[in-house]
């Protein structure tokens, strides 16, 4: 695979949650570190996806927020 993104992390797929529109798929990129997206169901099958596969979490964004409690 070679993508222009710099931010992939591989792991582990811990769990789906599937709709008849979107996937929530959670990632375990270290232990007890989670990432989790939200796909389309049809992405999620056309990769084949299921519980313990190894996937990577892609991530390209143009700005991070941050927040703090008042």
């Amino acid at each position: 695979m070679k993508i222009s993104a710099r931010n992939v992390l591989p792991g582990k797929v811990v769990s789906m949650v599937k709709g008849p529109v979107s996937t929530e798929l959670t990632l375990e990129i270290a232990p007890g570190v989670q990432v989790t997206s939200s796909i389309t169901s049809t992405s999620a099958t056309s990769l084949g996806l299921k519980e313990g596969d190894q996937a990577y979490a892609v991530i390209k964004a143009s700005s991070v927020m941050v927040a703090v409690d008042d």
